[in-house]
């Protein structure tokens, strides 16, 4: 199970609303072996594609660098899919190479409502697991 900060939540449905038509991406660090999504981390889509997402190698070299300043770790990788379901596509399943993670999916195809799903990707076998918001609701 995903549990997440919902103010974590909602900066990360508005980065997905703020790059879309494009797919966007980041991560969420925790202390290391702690499962606990603390320190958001907005980063560059280098395709600039509404199709597919990949970090710039430069920006994750430096954030995976602070990451391992702080004694942290990803414990949520996410991104945007603009047109479809959020559920993770074969070129994402390949590009999951984090075990630990947690791997966020957000719907922006309606404007109205984002779809928030969670999913574990290990050795290509995808999970879904259930998301709890936690702090105080948004007003």
């Amino acid at each position: 199970m995903l549990r997440i900060n919902r103010e974590i939540r909602d900066r990360i449905v508005a980065h997905a609303r703020r790059d879309h038509p494009d797919e966007a991406c980041g991560i969420v660090a925790g202390p290391i072996g702690s499962d606990r999504p603390e320190r958001m981390v907005e980063m560059a889509n280098a395709e600039r594609s509404p199709t597919f997402y990949r970090f710039d190698s430069k920006e994750q070299l430096q954030v995976w660098r602070e990451m391992d300043d702080r004694d942290e770790e990803p414990v949520v990788i996410y991104h945007s899919h603009t047109a479809t379901e959020a559920y993770p596509s074969r070129t994402d399943v390949s590009y999951a190479s984090e075990p630990n993670a947690h791997y966020v999916l957000v719907s922006t195809r309606d404007p109205e409502t984002a779809e928030f799903r969670s999913y574990r990707i290990v050795d290509g076998e995808i999970t879904e697991e259930p998301v709890e918001f936690t702090g105080e609701p948004a007003r």
